[in-house]
C-alpha cells in the first residue's frame, strides 16, 4: 500500500523565470535550493516541499507543450501553509510588494478548515496561503 506523508515538491512550467523567482523568493520567502541551467530547472526551498519553476523555452519546458496562459493553466491552485497566520500581517506585507489579497475566508485542507486567503503569482497561478485549523 502506498501511504501519503505531505507533498514533495511542484513544478510550474514559466514564461518569464525572473519575476517568477522574485515573486517566490522576495515576496513569499522561498530560497533557492539549487539551479541546474543545463536542462532549464530552478529549485526554490517552500518549507519542507520544493517549487520547481521551468522555463517553457528550456530543454524542460519544451516538452510541455504551449505555455500557461489566459486560454489554459496548468494546474487550479496549490496551497502554502502559513504559521502563524496574522491576517493584518500578512495583508500589510502582500500590500507592500503591490501583491492584490483576495477574501480571507474559511476553507478545508489536509488539517481540516481555516483561514486561508488567494493571491495570485506573476503569471496568475493561484497560490492559497492557508493558516492552521480553527480551534474547536
Amino acid at each position: 500500500m502506498i501511504r501519503i506523508r505531505d507533498i514533495d515538491h511542484l513544478v510550474l512550467r514559466v514564461r518569464e523565470l525572473r519575476p517568477m523567482v522574485d515573486f517566490y523568493c522576495r515576496v513569499l520567502g522561498c530560497t533557492v535550493e539549487r539551479q541546474q541551467d543545463e536542462i532549464g530547472l530552478v529549485q526554490l526551498r517552500a518549507g519542507r516541499a520544493l517549487l520547481d519553476l521551468i522555463p517553457v523555452d528550456g530543454p524542460l519546458g519544451r516538452a510541455g507543450g504551449a505555455p500557461p496562459g489566459v486560454e489554459g493553466r496548468n494546474l487550479d491552485h496549490f496551497c502554502l501553509r502559513i504559521e502563524p497566520f496574522d491576517e493584518t500581517g500578512i495583508r500589510a506585507h502582500l500590500a507592500m510588494h503591490g501583491i492584490d489579497a483576495g477574501e480571507t475566508a474559511s476553507r478545508f485542507g489536509a488539517e481540516g478548515s481555516g483561514p486561508s486567503i488567494y493571491i495570485a503569482d506573476p503569471e496568475g497561478n493561484t497560490v492559497e496561503l492557508k493558516g492552521p485549523p480553527w480551534q474547536e
